[in-house]
């Protein structure tokens, strides 16, 4: 959520900076009218809350007194009819004022590339892409080859964009959750946790799914309850409607959990394999962050997400996205892209962002300084990393010309000394 004051102070660049996502924010123009009539309102209820209370007392002088006080009585009651009147125009406006910025993305940060996805800007490369002396195959016929990864059962007992691991894919699949796990608790100090898997909406909204993303979601039919489409929703909640005593920034969570999503609107974009999946596992990186350190964090938190990519030695780059490209709640993202051999292209397997107040402003989060200074925390997510996607990387640069897959150096540990999945 936008803060009106800022609003206030400078719509016009705001509305400048919003516009280059790509859509028309001029709306927020009547937001800031509107804004200036609540106030008005709220004056003129005080006043008349000011002069009620001053004639309230009037007439118990006079009933004291043993004089007639139905005249002031009458006039009074006049005054609690207007003031119900005034709040319900100010229950009206202030609906107004929150709809609109509820569907209202964050501004992005004014060194944020102007353009779509066709204008991110790589900010490294690491490793060359990984070749063959061979065609590579995309990792759904290589785990297809190998028998670890069932789609067409998967799309019988359930529906399309969903798999079932077996075997060894299902041994890697935990495997490498497990090391993710490891990682980022004993070396990058995050605090593990087992979220819900399911939310309210009042937590769908804080983090921005709601309202404006409702059809990319799944809702529990009769509840109020909703998949989660990312450990972020729950993680970044888990402080809601909460003042944060002295907190020691930057606050890192982290938590495995399958994840969620309708991918409405997605038809016919990676219809086959693992990439886009109704139903995935992902390991999440959250952090609370002081407003003035906020970037110095988004630093630190892409570096942990790299490091999965850099101990499994998976090539990859980090761009940062441009204005067009970004995600409603974040000012700055930077992608993590894998190589992916069987496609001959990169593909997102981290989104690294900071919202900065944002959604701590629609979940109402904040903290206490050693000053006694209340503020909103600064918001920060990124996957570390996603595993199915790092799954499909590493069957497709692993590869070998004889259909088999070598495990990682990494990942041997956690595969029970396991060096390469072989087809049976």
């Amino acid at each position: 959520m936008l803060d009106i004051k800022k609003l206030r102070e400078d719509v016009e660049t705001i509305i400048e900076r919003l516009n280059t996502r790509g859509d028309d924010f001029s709306y927020l123009r009547d937001v800031v009218i509107w804004d200036e009539e609540r106030r008005v309102l709220v004056q003129k209820v005080e006043e008349l809350k000011s002069i009620r209370n001053e004639e309230s007392k009037k007439i118990g002088e006079m009933k004291r007194n043993g004089e007639d006080t139905t005249a002031l009585m009458a006039e009074v009651g006049q005054f609690g009819d207007d003031i119900k009147e005034l709040d319900l125009k100010i229950a009206d406006v202030e609906k107004r004022i929150f709809d609109a910025l509820a569907m209202t993305p964050n501004v992005p940060r004014e060194t944020v590339a102007i353009g779509d996805e066709d204008h991110n800007v790589c900010l490294k490369v690491w490793e060359e892409p990984t070749k063959f002396d061979f065609k590579a195959k995309p990792h759904y016929e290589v785990a297809e080859g190998l028998d670890i990864v069932d789609f067409e059962r998967a799309a019988k007992i359930t529906g399309s964009r969903f798999a079932i691991y077996k075997g060894l894919g299902a041994k890697l699949e935990r495997a490498l959750i497990a090391f993710m796990l490891d990682l980022h608790t004993t070396e990058h100090g995050y605090f593990e946790m087992i979220p819900p898997f399911m939310v309210n909406s009042k937590t769908m909204f804080g983090t921005g799914q709601l309202p404006k993303f409702e059809e990319d979601m799944f809702n529990v039919r009769g509840t109020d309850y909703w998949l989660i489409p990312t450990a972020e929703v729950p993680l970044t909640n888990y402080h809601q409607d909460e003042i944060i005593q002295n907190p020691s920034f930057p606050m890192r969570f982290t938590a495995y959990t399958p994840c969620f999503r309708a991918e409405a609107g997605s038809a016919g974009r990676d219809t086959r394999g693992l990439i886009r999946q109704h139903q995935f596992n992902k390991v999440e990186l959250v952090m609370y962050a002081h407003p003035d350190h906020s970037y110095e964090a988004l630093d630190l938190l892409t570096t942990n997400a790299e490091t999965v990519l850099q101990k499994l030695k998976l090539p990859y780059r980090v761009m940062q996205l441009a204005t067009g490209d970004l995600g409603f709640c974040s000012a700055n993202t930077n992608d993590l892209e894998v190589w992916m051999p069987g496609f001959d292209t990169y593909r997102e397997i981290s989104s690294c962002s900071n919202c900065l107040d944002f959604q701590a402003r629609r979940a109402n989060i904040r903290f206490k300084d050693e000053n006694g200074k209340v503020e909103f925390v600064h918001t920060l997510n990124g996957s570390g990393v996603a595993v199915g996607r790092c799954f499909s990387a590493i069957l497709e640069n692993y590869q070998q010309a004889d259909g088999s897959v070598i495990i990682p150096e990494a990942l041997v540990p956690y595969m029970g000394g396991i060096t390469k999945i072989e087809k049976l």
